[in-house]
């Protein structure tokens, strides 16, 4: 059986990936506007990735973060933020937030996680990290389903 070449989404259906990419413009301007760190909204984009198992977005947002000047150890334990002293409250806060929506068939985003989210964010912290996490799950997805390519 021969494998079947993935339809590029993006290139196929060119304007809903421009909204895509309007939208995320405008979640950018959102983070910004809410006091969100730069360095904090790579490190929400590669967790999403993490999760998702999107190596296109990894290598992209940790090459971003990295540019950035983003610590390469906060990078490297990101997947067990809970377990170290590198993150602050604020980015303790806006992960577990990030993951909660990122992971929605595992049960929702549970009181529990908005509850300890909005005790460190503002709201307009909580809704742009909501924002990013749904802007970076859409990108992960049509990097995904389109196999977009990695390495060699």
């Amino acid at each position: 059986m021969t494998d079947i070449q993935r339809v590029n989404i993006g290139k196929q259906h060119p304007a809903a990936y421009k909204t895509l990419i309007a939208l995320s413009s405008e979640v950018e301007q959102a983070t910004a506007a809410a006091g969100l760190d730069p360095l904090l909204v790579e490190l929400l984009r590669i967790r999403t990735s993490q999760i998702n198992g999107c190596s296109f977005c990894l290598r992209m947002h940790t090459r971003d973060a990295l540019k950035k000047g983003e610590n390469p150890d906060r990078i490297a334990v990101l997947p067990a933020w809970a377990e170290t002293g590198y993150f602050s409250e604020t980015d303790r806060a806006a992960l577990r937030l990030t993951e909660a929506i990122t992971r929605v068939p595992d049960g929702h985003v549970s009181d529990e996680d908005f509850n300890a989210a909005a005790a460190v964010l503002t709201a307009d912290q909580i809704s742009a990290v909501a924002w990013l996490a749904t802007v970076m799950n859409a990108f992960n997805r049509v990097a995904i389903t389109s196999r977009y390519p990695v390495g060699n």
